[in-house]
């Protein structure tokens, strides 16, 4: 599987495939960080940003597009852009039907350091052995891209058990709730019909006792 890793933003979006073999085991391919200027029209950055990523959907052709989750803090601003950047890339991949992981960066960190709270350094040293580079990935958006990649290739095989176990459940569930439906029907049904013959027994005793009168016969 080929897994596109993106870390959203408007002055450096950092880009990069890997793809995983039997295991744990993953291979970089291609790294690379779109740049712009704040000089830049707003809308012109964003093409920037999506024409790079586009083109990189062609070449590469990834099985999946994993993209940080951006939340915003105390720079708003920044925010705006960066989930603005990742929109743009999320748009690519939907015009090519390609699907889009989302991944918080608490959840790339545990991935790669085993820490939620894990700094740019030890990701970068991780991200680093875990690839065999022969050296640190640079700038930092870049290792961040990786560091993305990695984490859905690791994380994608466990999300696809949960999701299949849910719906094994969701099926057990639904077949369950079917039975005791029939079951609530049948009974019903049994009740109706015991309803009924009661009903009929009772107006053919009717019925009788009626010819019995017409014969003097006390009942």
């Amino acid at each position: 599987m080929r897994v596109m890793g993106v870390d959203p933003g408007l002055t450096r979006c950092g880009l990069a495939l890997i793809e995983t073999e039997p295991g744990r085991a993953v291979t970089a391919l291609d790294v690379d960080v779109v740049r712009t200027t704040a000089q830049q029209k707003l809308e012109h950055r964003l093409r920037a940003v999506h024409a790079m990523a586009d083109e990189w959907m062609e070449i590469h052709r990834p099985d999946v597009i994993a993209i940080e989750r951006v939340f915003a803090q105390n720079q708003v601003s920044t925010a705006m852009g960066t989930a603005q950047a990742a929109g743009v890339v999320a748009l690519a991949a939907a015009y090519r039907d390609i699907p889009v992981a989302f991944h918080t960066p608490s959840e790339v960190k545990a991935a790669i350091t085993g820490s939620g709270r894990a700094d740019k350094k030890q990701m970068t040293l991780m991200i680093t052995r875990i690839l065999g580079l022969q050296k640190p990935p640079s700038p930092a958006d870049a290792a961040d891209a990786l560091a993305l990649a990695v984490c859905h290739s690791w994380r994608a095989p466990m999300q696809g058990r949960v999701a299949s176990h849910d719906g094994h459940i969701a099926r057990s569930r639904a077949g369950f709730e079917s039975k005791v439906a029939a079951a609530r029907e049948a009974a019903a049904s049994t009740a109706h019909g015991g309803r009924s013959a009661a009903a009929d027994q009772e107006r053919a005793r009717a019925a009788a006792r009626g010819m019995a009168r017409t014969k003097g016969v006390r009942w």
